[in-house]
């Protein structure tokens, strides 16, 4: 999430948390829509505007929403109606924040079905595996090509090989970027799937490929310091600094410089 409206953004998604956590199986449904309205909402200068302007009264706004999302779930319509209802500092954070959502309708349509880890782990690999094939990831990036030919390039390349709520995912980051970066944009759905499990995202950059032990103690000494369980994403990069770098959330952690760190390589080998 960007923008000075994050406190306003956090508050109206924990708001819908109930919603996607009780449509279980709908989720994809929900998130369908959700994506649909933001789609519209981007085609439409003037309906942004008329859903974001302070001037405007939420009554007003829930009224625009009923009649131009008419034919949508009345759980869609309820929270388009909230976020339209919230003060925004721009206006494109009305439509990331319903993109946001229609991203936790996902993941919680695969925590009911039990895949979650599994979309996590297959989004941990499409990554990687961008980043090692730089001509797919400028191809899948390329601004310049319809957002059909990218999704179409997509499902060539992955189609058949991923879970439908992962494809899901990783289709609309791919056709709608919103301004994101490829890679940045899947790091922020393996960090909202973590949220969604209670889980902290640490991107991992070692110099060498880690062990299965190595990763099972780098992530509990990350666990220690954070609080909270944490779930390992490691790239490999032999000209990283100190042989390995740490990102959990804004903060990075690099072994040349943290005292740290240099104990966590030094336990990890010891």
């Amino acid at each position: 999430m960007r923008g000075t409206s994050q406190t306003s953004r956090d508050a109206v998604l924990r708001q819908f948390e109930p919603v996607v956590t009780a449509s279980g199986r709908e989720g994809l449904v929900l998130a369908d829509q959700l994506f649909a309205a933001v789609d519209a909402i981007d085609a439409s200068g003037s309906l942004r505007r008329a859903l974001t302007d302070p001037a405007r009264s939420p009554e007003a706004k829930s009224g625009l929403v009923a009649a131009v999302f008419s034919a949508y779930d009345a759980r869609v319509k309820d929270v388009l109606a909230s976020f339209a209802g919230s003060r925004w500092s721009a206006d494109e954070d009305l439509a990331e924040a319903i993109d946001d959502a229609g991203e936790r309708a996902i993941f919680a349509y695969s925590q009911e079905e039990g895949t979650l880890d599994e979309v996590q782990e297959q989004l941990f690999r499409v990554q990687r595996e961008l980043v090692a094939n730089r001509e797919l990831l400028s191809a899948l990036s390329n601004r310049a090509a319809t957002k059909d030919a990218r999704v179409a390039l997509l499902h060539g390349v992955l189609g058949g090989k991923l879970l439908p709520t992962t494809e899901a995912l990783l289709r609309r980051v791919v056709g709608n970027p919103r301004g994101r970066r490829l890679i940045p944009a899947i790091d922020a759905l393996l960090d909202s799937a973590a949220e969604h499990r209670d889980k902290v995202v640490a991107h991992v950059t070692a110099a060498v490929e880690l062990s299965a032990d190595q990763r099972t103690r780098l992530a509990r000494i990350l666990a220690d310091a954070y609080g909270r369980e944490i779930l390992i994403n490691v790239a490999v990069d032999p000209e990283v600094l100190g042989g390995i770098r740490v990102q959990v959330g804004s903060e990075v952690v690099d072994g040349t410089v943290l005292s740290r760190l240099d104990e966590a390589r030094r336990r990890l080998v010891g």
